[in-house]
């Protein structure tokens, strides 16, 4: 028997959230968009996407509200894809899957750390910082490499840029 393709007969948020962010290269596109990456060449090059998933990802993000299409270039005609407010409020869920797929599944400890830019103080799970005892938005947030970094042999643009800290949202282009 065949699997649906969606959760049309559910009245469940969940299901609904996962109609837009349940496909297996989605939340990658986003995590990517949360650290900076914004042009297409370098999302594909950085999550080695085919080029037709890719556009269909990120068109589907921009349906959804995740992703604003932006134009950077008129001669040729070229976009860029940013996180809107929907896409941003996905920094909590990103940080739990990143978390916990570091503390249950990485062979050589955390690839990336996150922290509080302000104070430099490393985030708990909830994005909360110890130091300053508040929840720190995905504007307010580093990204460093991790432990588990040392073995990353990646030379694409995005890979190298996160080898030295690097604040969340700022472009990586």
């Amino acid at each position: 028997m065949a699997l649906g393709k969606n959760y049309d007969g559910q009245d469940c948020s969940l299901a609904k959230a996962l109609e837009v962010l349940g496909e297996r290269w989605t939340l990658l596109v986003v995590r990517d968009a949360m650290y900076g990456v914004r042009r297409f060449g370098d999302f594909q090059a950085h999550l080695d996407i085919p080029r037709a998933v890719l556009s269909q990802r990120l068109a589907a993000l921009v349906t959804a509200g995740v992703l604003e299409r932006r134009r950077y270039q008129d001669a040729p005609p070229r976009d860029e894809y940013v996180l809107t407010p929907m896409g941003r409020e996905l920094w909590l869920p990103v940080l739990a899957l990143a978390q916990w797929g570091e503390r249950n599944l990485a062979a050589h400890g955390p690839r990336r750390l996150y922290h509080h830019v302000a104070c430099g103080t490393p985030l708990d799970r909830q994005s909360a910082c110890a130091t300053c005892g508040r929840s720190v938005p995905l504007e307010e947030v580093e990204v460093r490499p991790g432990p588990g970094l040392r073995h990353d042999t990646r030379e694409d643009l995005v890979s190298l840029a996160l080898r030295t800290p690097h604040r969340m949202l700022d472009p990586i282009s």
